[in-house]
């Protein structure tokens, strides 16, 4: 028997509404950095792939989509933290009942998802480009891209759920594993299609769509096989009107907070996009860095969110604040150490991702990193108690704080720089730092009013 069989029969979800909590965040947060890590690793080869064997275009085209393909992963990623906390605290409260049918309304729903965001990230294509604004050059190659991904955008949405299910009964050693099997894949496609092939960005493309299709079986898999309460059953798959609107209840409110910011950050890009192909691929490269700096934060606010799910489906508050506090510091611990390391070898890592001739990407990339970076640390708190709040069911105050701060303040800022203090590359990039800060304060003040007894108290779902 292989050992994935092995890990399925003997059921890997954990509870932790008991025992040591340090313990029980780090063995469930290693799994979803390590799966992070793999999945921004062969991004980051695809980024590579096509700057050292493509060329300038294509890895500015590559590099700056993230904006727009997240428009639309991120309205469904928003949907499945609902879901994941709904199904958490049934699975806190020992209701095995209804952490079925939650499970089975969530995979139904995801199923007319897949058809509904397929047909959507097609017909926003001209859209996109249109705010973009890219070089032409470069616009050409981004359609390719998004045509390929859109089309092929089902694996992805398939297994998020699944990952999004497992997580909620603490189980993040599979999603993880698949992550692996998917990321190892994905590279070999990439150089399989790109350097012999001579596929160019629809090869790359084409090599995340494939890999993706191969991480949605695998999850779906294990949720037909394993002995847990989060089996499924062909004959049970169907939507249950109470539950589904809990999960939009508490994960509407995320989509749509995730969705306009992405929206939001279309417009960002267009900002930097003004300054041309070297800025946008020094954009490209310090992109990859940010979203590796931020992998410790949100695997940790992904464990605060389950944890906070668990405690509350049994009102166990005290333990509840102390495992918020605990996950703060083991977010703010590992992302001090990335910056420690980011900030003196910037200009090393953007030669890793572009032929070091490319002297202007190069420049604007490190200086990017060097100054952005050092202000890391404050997603830190809006990251962890954004997960605590949406653990204990209070979705939309992490809405409302993050539209105001990364879309209404944001693009207040940019409009206003760019327009009336300086049009230059570095004003405008600090209006990411900017907006971290605004967030911070706002989800700091938020936690503290909600967070109380008295308050937590009408927080259980179940």
């Amino acid at each position: 028997m292989s050992a994935l069989s092995l890990g399925i029969r003997k059921r890997a979800d954990v509870n932790m509404t008991s025992g040591p909590i340090v313990p029980q965040i780090i063995n469930f947060s290693v799994p979803i950095l390590l799966g992070m890590l793999f999945q921004q690793f062969y991004n980051t080869v695809d980024t590579w792939v096509v700057g050292n064997f493509v060329g300038k275009n294509s890895f500015s085209a590559v590099g700056t989509l993230s904006s727009v393909t997240n428009l639309v992963i991120s309205f469904f990623m928003g949907f499945s933290s609902g879901a994941s906390v709904v199904i958490s605290h049934y699975f806190g409260a020992n209701d095995k009942e209804n952490v079925s049918k939650a499970t089975h309304t969530f995979v139904a729903a995801t199923l007319i998802m897949c058809v509904v965001l397929t047909f959507l990230g097609m017909a926003l294509i001209p859209l996109m480009l249109a705010i973009l604004k890219s070089p032409t050059e470069v616009a050409y190659e981004q359609s390719i891209y998004m045509t390929i991904y859109f089309g092929g955008i089902s694996g992805l949405l398939i297994y998020n759920m699944g990952a999004a299910i497992l997580r909620a009964i603490g189980d993040s050693s599979h999603p993880f594993m698949f992550l692996v099997v998917c990321a190892l894949l994905n590279i070999v496609l990439d150089l399989l299609f790109v350097i012999p092939l001579k596929m160019g960005t629809a090869g790359v493309a084409y090599a995340t769509v494939l890999s993706q299709l191969v991480s949605s079986v695998l999850v779906m898999w294990v949720l037909f096989r394993t002995k847990s309460v989060v089996k499924l059953n062909l004959k049970k798959l169907k939507l249950d009107p109470s539950i589904l609107l809990k999960i939009f209840k508490i994960g509407l409110p995320s989509a749509l907070q995730m969705s306009i910011t992405c929206f939001s950050n279309v417009f960002v890009q267009s900002y930097i996009n003004y300054f041309g192909a070297d800025v946008m691929g020094g954009w490209s490269a310090y992109n990859k860095i940010d979203q590796i700096v931020l992998l410790p934060m949100q695997a940790v606010a992904l464990a605060t969110q389950t944890f906070v799910g668990q405690n509350l489906g049994i009102q166990n508050t005290e333990r509840t604040r102390k495992g918020v506090r605990i996950c703060l510091y083991l977010a703010l611990i590992p992302t001090a150490v990335l910056i420690a390391i980011v900030v003196p070898t910037s200009k090393y890592i953007v030669k890793f991702f572009i032929d070091s001739s490319e002297e202007g990407v190069v420049h604007y990339g490190s200086l990017f990193m060097t100054y952005i970076t050092l202000f890391y640390l404050l997603p830190c708190f809006n990251q962890i108690y954004a997960g605590a709040l949406r653990g204990a069911g209070k979705s939309s105050i992490p809405m409302l704080a993050m539209l105001s701060s990364f879309v209404v303040f944001r693009q207040t800022y940019l409009y206003i720089m760019s327009r009336y203090i300086s049009n230059t590359i570095m004003p405008i990039a600090m209006g990411y730092p900017a907006g971290w800060l605004v967030c911070s304060i706002i989800m700091t003040i938020a936690y503290k009013i909600c967070f109380t007894d008295e308050k937590l108290a009408k927080s259980s779902l179940v």
